[in-house]
This record gives C-alpha cells, structure tokens and sequence, in this order.
C-alpha cells in the first residue's frame, strides 16, 4: 500500500452506549485477508441498538469493538493467499462470511453458518462480532467483498448492503410481471424492496406505513401509499384489489402486528416474505386455519447471501436507482452528530453515510 501507516482513526465502542472517535492500530491482513481502506459506511438501522449496548455480549461480544458493516473501499494490501483481488480493487463489502465448510455453506446459505461466531472454523460477521467498518481500514475475507461497477461511487457501493438484503427478501418469494405487491415499512430496506418489485415487473405497488417516509414512498414510485395513521392497513389493501388482496407482501419494518397483517394482505396462493428485523420480545398469534386454507407461504429472509454482484449490477445499470436514498454525508470525527441524525431522522434523515477517509467530491 502506498500509505506507509501503523495507525487509523475508527469509532471505538469503549462500553454499552460509550463510543468516541479515537487512534487506534492499523489493522493487518492475514495471508487469506485484504486491508481495505473504507470510503463510505452508511449507518444500518441494527446499528443504533448496537451501539446502545442492549445486545452487549451478543453484538459485540467484548469490548472495545469497531461495528460498521455496510461499506465501500479500496483494496490496499493484499494477503499472499488471496486470489483474484490486488491492490487498487474498488470494492463493496457485506457483513457476513461463513466458515465454507459447514453443510449450510456449502449450500450456499453462508448467512447460515452452521459455525456462526467459531472465529478457527473461518466465520465472520463483521461489524457485529468482527471488527467493522467505522474506521478507515479494516481486513476483510476476500468472500465478503465484491468488485464494484466502476460508474459507482464508495457511497452508492456503500448501499450494496442494503439493496442485498431486500433483494435476497424479493428472490425468496419471487415477483410476478403485471402482479400487486404490498411494502409495509417504508424505511431503507423497504425502499430498496419497492424499486426492485418495480424493476422485476410489479404492475401495482401498495406501501403501507406513515409520517415523512411514506411521503418518500410516494415520491419514490410508490403507486398507492396506505396511510396506518389514517385507515386499517388490511381493509385498505383489501378494498385496493377488490378483496382479492395482493400477490406478494414485502413485510420489512419488523414491527409489532405486521406479521398478521401482511397474512391477511396476502390473497389466496399468495406469498409473504419477513425482511423486516424484528426485536426479540415481539410475539405473534397466527391464524393457523386461515393460512393452510388459503396456501398462503410465508418465509423469513435473513441479510443478502450471493445478492452482491446483482445488487451492484442493479445500482450501476439505474435498473434500481438508490442515489436518492443517500440523504446525507458526514466525516468519521462527527460520527455522533451522524448517528443522532439517523436515529432521529434529522431533516427527513433516510440513509446516513460516514466517509472515514476523504470525502467524494459530489459529497462536499
């Protein structure tokens, strides 16, 4: 690497709910890893909780601990094992690595690790259980990284997280050209999965939620938006397909209630994807009957394995524009300021991304 550097700046978990902006060790790949140089990081909606240090002992498991896990960098170092990555390699990166060797990797379900958390089997979560990517460089497995289209920019690569996980959501239950799909929760994920229902051929899209992000979904290509503050959500999708209800429902808030709703959204034979991440101590009475009855599928969708290459590819060909998703920019050193603008949502505040290095220049 050309930077001849033994330290970094990285946002440091010192604490459950401490952090602050320090000098730390340059990180130094093994011989099966890449140093990276992180251009851009958005803030991920796990991360506040994170950071709280409700899930202290889970995420992260020890202290102090660098998170961050939705990023885009430039590979600096290459380890004298890696293959088909060098030095120079714009790429984005994903939170997930799976030891390769369980039955669920080999599969290719690596978000299913069968190792999870075994750092000697070859696992990673990074930003989670592995040291992530609020820093200016941090090592990576060169399975969690994807070259980036070159007409992306770090921060529209840092996205690629983001797009991954509602597409992964997408491709489990499948959209149907000419077919009514329903989005409840319009935050980022849910964003993301609308342009993609769009892109793969939905004919009517229904977004369900409230407040300035449903504002955002209408001026984002939402073709109906159900207000949850004004109307039953259910009713108004009902009423919406002339009872019918919808081909597929995209439940990506997680919240308290959605699952149930998006059932009875769903139409016969219609299928029901939780992209959402709900917390812990949410619980649901399904109605057991009503789903066998009506065939209904229902899956649960976790983070976005082998959904990089086709997430970047959808960026860089406009096919799913995210451009606008991106609200606002901030330097690492005002990493709090970042995080209270997301958290609160600041100023209509939809994706936060951190520049730990230089800041792109249409981002000045």
């Amino acid at each position: 690497m050309e930077e001849k550097l033994e330290t970094m700046r990285a946002v440091v978990m010192t604490a459950p709910g401490a952090f602050t902006v320090q000098t730390v060790a340059l990180p130094e790949p093994a011989e099966d890893e890449v140093l990276c140089k992180i251009q851009a990081v958005a803030i991920c909606g796990s991360d506040p909780e994170i950071f709280s240090g409700k899930l202290a002992g889970q995420w992260p498991p020890a202290y102090p601990f660098i998170a961050g896990h939705e990023w885009a960098g430039e590979v600096v170092k290459v380890g004298s094992r890696v293959t088909g990555l060098q030095v120079g390699d714009r790429v984005a990166g994903e939170a997930h690595c799976g030891c390769g060797h369980c039955e669920n990797c080999l599969k290719g379900s690596y978000n299913l690790c069968l190792n999870y958390g075994d750092a000697a089997s070859g696992h990673r979560h990074y930003g989670f259980i592995t040291p992530g990517a609020y820093a200016q460089y941090q090592v990576y497995k060169p399975q969690a990284v994807t070259k980036m289209p070159e007409n992306l920019t770090f921060s529209e690569g840092s996205m690629n997280d983001t797009l991954g996980v509602s597409l992964h959501g997408v491709e489990l239950v499948g959209i149907q050209p000419g077919s009514t799909v329903v989005v409840i929760g319009p935050g980022p994920i849910g964003l993301c999965a609308m342009r993609i229902a769009k892109a793969k051929g939905a004919a009517r899209l229904i977004v369900v939620g409230r407040g300035a992000r449903l504002k955002a979904a209408a001026q984002f290509g939402a073709d109906i938006t159900v207000d949850i503050q004004q109307e039953d959500p259910v009713q108004a999708v009902r009423r919406i397909t002339q009872e019918l209800g919808a081909d597929t429902v995209l439940e990506c808030s997680g919240a308290p209630g959605t699952l149930v709703q998006a059932i009875y959204m769903a139409r016969r034979g219609g299928k029901v994807s939780l992209i959402g991440v709900a917390k812990d101590e949410v619980r649901e009475s399904v109605p057991f009957k009503y789903i066998a009855y009506n065939e209904i599928l229902i899956t649960g969708s976790k983070a976005n394995p082998n959904a990089s290459k086709a997430a970047l590819a959808l960026m860089a060909t406009r096919q799913v524009d995210v451009r606008d998703f991106i609200t606002h920019h901030f330097p690492l050193e005002r990493f709090p300021e970042a995080l209270d603008t997301f958290v609160h949502r600041r100023d209509n505040a939809i994706k936060v991304v951190i520049h730990p290095n230089e800041m792109e220049e249409n981002c000045k």
